[in-house]
């Protein structure tokens, strides 16, 4: 089985991934004794010391070497969100024998969104809110939860976790502005990456609106599922869905994939006889 590698968006680090990782495992999506691969983009999390770069691709390159030094087996497959989904499609597209599966979760791109789209104009307030107040960890952190997440169960404990992980590992300001204008400057190439993609979206997602998913699947011609309650950060308020609708996925292309190898064999027999 190929090895998983995870990527998170703008701001956001590998252990917001929470339960995710292991909903992974308990969907039969990771192999026993192993792990999915958690990478950070550079100025997140574990790599928040670095200076972000100033475009996906630079990102992308980033990412690479450090699944290089983690001996990531190629090629690998990938569960990005949001502009961790712009840097997979980024690698895909650059290096297409390196990545064999891509999931891209509630992300938005050029050519195929529009700015009020991939940045929905009434969480314009909120946003500047969370600038305003990107060195107040509980009050910033309060705020993201309420654009992103639409799961109230644990609203006191996540925002508690998320404000610790700002503290330590935080994005600078200056990295979350890099990443915000490489985000806005990236654009993905019109065809599609050669390896089969999934697109997940939220249908009540705040920040980016759907439509982005939408229009990427149908460019594409990829598989496309639609959480009907969902808020930006999918994984979070439903993981369970999240990984049911991967594995739903797996199984078709893979009956798909059978079938297209039991009828190539069989003409290949009928030729040989002469039939």
């Amino acid at each position: 089985m190929s090895q998983w590698i995870l990527l998170r968006g703008l701001a956001r680090e590998a252990r917001h991934w929470g339960a995710f990782e292991a909903a992974l495992g308990a969907h039969g999506l990771v192999g026993a004794g192993e792990r999915a691969v958690c990478i950070d983009l550079p100025g997140n999390g574990a790599e928040h010391a670095q200076a972000t770069p100033h475009s996906v691709f630079a990102m992308m390159d980033s990412v690479r070497a450090r699944a290089a030094a983690t001996n990531v087996r190629l090629p690998c497959r990938v569960i990005a969100m949001s502009l961790g989904a712009m840097v997979a499609t980024a690698w895909a597209q650059r290096h297409p024998g390196e990545i064999e599966r891509l999931v891209l979760i509630n992300t938005s791109m050029r050519p195929f969104a529009r700015l009020h789209e991939r940045l929905r104009p009434a969480a314009w307030p909120t946003l500047g809110h969370i600038a305003m107040n990107w060195s107040r960890p509980e009050r910033c952190e309060a705020s993201i939860h309420r654009l992103t997440c639409n799961r109230g169960d644990a609203i006191d404990a996540d925002i508690a976790q998320w404000s610790q992980l700002r503290r330590t590992h935080g994005a600078s300001a200056a990295n979350a502005l890099r990443q915000l204008a490489a985000a806005a400057r990236f654009r993905a190439a019109r065809d599609a990456p050669r390896c089969p993609v999934l697109l997940l979206s939220s249908a009540a997602d705040r920040l980016v609106d759907p439509t982005c998913s939408a229009r990427v699947a149908n460019q594409w011609r990829a598989s496309h599922a639609v959480h009907p309650w969902a808020g930006h950060d999918l994984p979070h308020d439903d993981a369970d869905w999240t990984c049911r609708a991967i594995a739903t996925w797996l199984d078709e292309h893979r009956t798909h994939t059978n079938e297209y190898e039991r009828v190539r064999h069989a003409d290949d027999s009928s030729h040989l006889s002469g039939t």
